[in-house]
């Protein structure tokens, strides 16, 4: 009974998508990659450590730190992404490591995208080194244009990227990262079996770590063995991921690229940050409270208050959890935001190692909601609080970031001296949001 089930779910499924996959193999899809992108861009302002190791990550003076990327040299080391930087000076003891600067990685990833727009009207971010660009109906082709804008990245802004050129986004990402650097990898409806069927389940977008030692523990190494699975199996391991996944690895991925001044519903609003190693309680409360100062002062900016309040959290070995709680009123003030994460993260962290990053966010916005004063006069000093907050806003945009700062941020500025309102990264769009829209 479950076998069949299962069939039946599988071909319902299918059926739902036939009609919108006959219309994503339509088009051509271009995913463009700045390899290697953080190091590039500090290799290009620092010509006397151009020609050897170099990585971007933690201060070794301050804390172990991790690597956030590398450049080709740094790699034949077997230097990789995550790794702490005392394991990558034992692979390589002359390793150049460099601060980020991400001020000028947004810059670069502006320019690079400023090129992209002579191509099309269509550009999504997926990062500030990734964008997909839906060049559908150009008489050039696909291949052509890749190639020329791989040529102008390189003469204009002086470092290479990696192409991807497919009929559908998870694809021609794929593309971008089979081979590098400066290359173009094409991938059709006839070839791609031959490409991406023997490629490993970790190359297939969305699949991760845990998602990829699960699937090995039933046999299921390649992105082919994925493909040929039965999709009511895998949705049984996976739930929906399972599905979109299964599909993925058969070229199916009826999302459409946004467009370059498309503005979308706001879902929500967050920042992160890996500033040191947290090993107490008061550490990640630092961090926590400069990440929800920025949120909370997004959200004022929007004109937006949120009842859900989000954290992301991740430990030195790279586990990582995502847990939420909603609140009694709708806010934009970063105190009851503070509160409400440490509260989640209490509840939900045991310290069993340090922590390696932090997130903060809040959704479930409400920019009309009613406000019910009481005999406490709760609501009256909320909007006292309102009041401050916008007071220091004004001070903060006239007179810089730090002109004003809460005392318990001065115990430690290692841990709270940055700035995620000017800085954040600009963070992948809603994949599931542009997957779920084109399924309706």
């Amino acid at each position: 009974i479950i076998l069949q089930t299962c069939t039946l779910e599988s071909a319902i499924i299918k059926t739902k998508l036939t009609v919108k996959e006959e219309k994503a193999l339509q088009r051509t899809y271009i995913s463009i990659d700045l390899k290697s992108f953080y190091a590039s861009v500090e290799c290009l302002h620092n010509p006397e450590i151009r020609n050897k190791p170099v990585a971007v990550g933690g201060s070794p003076e301050t804390r172990h730190g991790i690597i956030l990327t590398k450049n080709e040299i740094a790699s034949k080391y077997g230097i990789t992404v995550g790794e702490p930087l005392w394991k990558a000076y034992q692979k390589c003891p002359d390793l150049i490591v460099v601060p980020p600067n991400f001020p000028l990685y947004v810059r670069f990833s502006n320019m690079a995208r400023n090129i992209y727009k002579d191509y099309s009207d269509y550009i999504e971010p997926f990062g500030l080194d990734e964008n997909w660009i839906d060049v559908t109906g150009d008489k050039r082709g696909g291949e052509n244009i890749a190639l020329e804008i791989k040529e102008r990245v390189k003469a204009e802004l002086g470092i290479t990227v990696s192409i991807g050129v497919s009929f559908n986004k998870t694809f021609a990402k794929f593309g971008s990262d089979y081979k590098k650097p400066d290359a173009v990898t094409v991938i059709t409806k006839e070839n791609f079996k031959d490409i991406v069927w023997k490629c490993p389940c970790s190359d297939l977008l969305l699949v991760g770590p845990a998602t990829t030692k699960k699937l090995g523990s039933y046999g299921i190494y390649t992105i082919g063995d994925l493909a040929q699975s039965d999709i009511g199996f895998i949705k049984s391991i996976f739930g929906k991921n399972g599905v979109v996944i299964h599909n993925f690895a058969n070229g199916i991925d009826p999302s459409a690229v946004s467009h370059k001044d498309d503005e979308r519903a706001l879902k929500s609003i967050g920042n992160s940050t890996t500033p040191r190693d947290m090993v107490t309680d008061d550490d990640v409360k630092s961090v926590i409270t400069v990440l929800g100062e920025s949120v909370a002062r997004r959200m004022r900016e929007q004109g937006v208050r949120g009842k859900t309040v989000t954290i992301t959290v991740r430990d030195k070995n790279l586990y990582h959890f995502t847990r939420q709680c909603k609140l009694r009123n709708s806010t934009d003030i970063s105190i009851e935001i503070i509160n409400a994460a440490m509260k989640i993260f209490r509840e939900n962290y045991v310290w069993n190692n340090p922590i390696r990053s932090i997130g903060v966010a809040v959704s479930d916005f409400n920019v009309d909601e009613g406000v019910q004063y009481d005999l406490s006069g709760t609501v009256e000093k909320r909007e006292k609080l309102e009041r401050l907050e916008k007071a220091v806003d004004n001070i903060r945009q006239r007179f810089g970031n730090y002109a004003v700062q809460r005392a318990s941020l001065l115990k430690d500025e290692k841990l709270s001296r940055f700035n995620p309102h000017d800085d954040h990264n600009i963070h992948p769009v809603g994949y599931f949001k542009n997957y779920k829209e084109a399924q309706k």
